[in-house]
């Protein structure tokens, strides 16, 4: 029954851009990975990162050079990379910070299907490309999660305890409770441990 209805809540949640905004185009004779539609860019780099569930995401770094910390980014729901992809160029350009966006499973070109669990894989290898890829430290890191992306933003804020800041923008909130003033939580509603962390930042 727990496969069923988490089955049936990913379907209540979860709405990736069908069909995605964007492709991965490979540049062999360059060694590069670029986004359709968007100039290869010598401070940005388009990535493969492999989670712990096996799904293999899509992921954009933008590098500044005066950067002191680094945004890990996690995007809200019906949107992908391709959405994004300037609003990270911005982000990085006015605040003067690195920026890490990364596609959830079944998302743009991410591999495997949206779960609840798959968020939290995905978050882990996006912060785990940061340490190991990029040398990035914990207390130099920023989690920004947006709407759906409060989620895993959350659960994996809950482990670290050196973060320069946890940013929640516009974060979820159980469907039946936006519309009804409802104190429990329902066997469809996704991040139930997330809810007591996100009611209190609302």
């Amino acid at each position: 029954m727990g496969g069923v209805t988490s089955s049936v809540a990913a379907k209540m949640a979860f709405f990736p851009p069908t069909p995605p905004s964007y492709a991965l185009v490979e540049d062999a004779a360059a060694g590069v990975t670029t986004m359709s539609g968007q100039p290869h860019r010598e401070n940005v780099e388009v990535l493969r990162l492999h989670t712990r569930r096996g799904n293999t995401l899509a992921a954009v770094y933008v590098r500044h050079p005066e950067a002191a910390s680094t945004v890990l980014y996690s995007h809200g729901n019906a949107a992908d990379l391709g959405h994004l992809y300037q609003l990270f160029l911005h982000l990085s350009f006015n605040l003067r910070v690195n920026v890490l966006g990364y596609d959830y499973s079944g998302y743009g070109q991410s591999s495997g299907k949206p779960s609840e669990h798959n968020t939290y894989a995905d978050i882990e290898a996006a912060y785990k490309c940061l340490i190991e890829n990029f040398n990035a430290k914990e207390e130099d890191i920023i989690l920004y999660g947006q709407s759906v992306g409060s989620g895993p933003t959350v659960d994996l804020a809950s482990r670290l305890h050196r973060l320069r800041a946890v940013v929640l923008h516009s974060p979820i909130l159980s469907g039946l409770r936006v519309m009804y003033p409802v104190k429990r939580t329902y066997w469809f509603d996704i991040y139930k441990v997330c809810y007591p962390l996100l009611i209190v930042t609302r």
